[in-house]
């Protein structure tokens, strides 16, 4: 059996009951279930539809997203997620460069990078050596002054906490960053990239080996050897192309606000909601939510 999901950012709700209605109908569904009124819906299927990319196209125009997936296991233990674009709304290292004065510069290569146009690695040491020299108390300054959450994101780890969840936060960006965001929306534990310092400003050079594409899928099956599930029970979010691998190999890959050619390999792709829609497309209803 599958599931379908139809969902939208909570704060304009737009999935209208015709709609599900209609698509339901179709697509040859049963019972309906509303899991927030306006916001998401779901119905199960004994088959994927052949024109289900038509479908979600049609969708995408007005708001809306939609989901497929297989309805057994979609509820994981654990959540893998990315730091820059996904859990926040920020990438840190272009933050920095803008108190840096170079900005602009940063933005550019971490933008091909993130498409999957430049080496991960070597785009991170040609960024961070545009950083050289700048005060480590910035770091401080841009947390409190510049780093935004991203929406649904302490309802996300509260709630799949609660049902005995754990939760990794696994980023190309660095461990001052980090520390504090998984502190902040109760993450388990949290990896990522060093900023080397001396004498109190950057030396414009990263701690090796530099964590990557490829270390967040050594994080994967680390953790999950650790706890001792299966990588099927792993739901993945991130925006960029180093996270493909790690969205690639869990049991649910989430494309959250993806670039286009990441969201284009992944089957999983959420355009308009919020983080709380890893917790619709688990089956979760709005009123079981925590830290609401």
């Amino acid at each position: 059996m599958f599931v379908t999901t139809l969902l939208c950012n909570p704060d304009t709700p737009r999935v209208e009951p015709a709609l599900v209605e209609s698509l339901r109908n179709a697509w040859g569904g049963g019972e309906l279930r509303w899991l927030a009124h306006g916001i998401a819906a779901e119905f199960e299927m004994p088959h994927l539809p052949g024109n289900q990319w038509d479908i979600w196209e049609d969708l995408q125009k007005t708001g809306v997203d939609l989901v497929l997936q297989p309805l057994e296991g979609r509820r994981k233990k654990m959540l893998l997620a990315d730091m820059d674009s996904t859990m926040i709304q920020q990438e840190c290292i272009d933050e920095l460069a803008e108190e840096a004065g170079v900005g602009a510069q940063v933005k550019e290569i971490t933008a091909r990078a993130m498409n999957g146009e430049l080496d991960f690695d070597g785009a991170l040491k040609e960024r961070v050596g545009l950083l050289k020299d700048l005060p480590e108390t910035v770091i401080d300054q841009v947390l409190a002054n510049r780093i935004t959450l991203m929406p649904g994101g302490k309802v996300l780890l509260a709630t799949m906490r609660a049902n005995g969840a754990y939760a990794a936060l696994v980023s190309g960006g660095f461990t001052a960053f980090t520390a504090k965001v998984a502190a902040t929306l109760g993450f388990d534990e949290n990896r990522a990239n060093t900023l080397l310092v001396e004498n109190g400003t950057l030396t414009g050079k990263v701690g090796l080996p530099i964590l990557g594409r490829q270390a967040k899928v050594d994080a994967l099956e680390e953790i999950t050897t650790h706890l001792g599930i299966t990588e099927s029970d792993v739901i993945a979010v991130g925006d960029g192309a180093n996270d493909l691998g790690m969205l690639g190999r869990a049991g649910s890959g989430v494309a959250l606000h993806a670039k286009p050619t990441v969201a284009a390999q992944c089957d999983l792709r959420i355009n308009h909601g919020d983080l709380s829609a890893l917790l619709y497309i688990q089956g979760y209803m709005a009123d079981e939510f925590q830290g609401v």
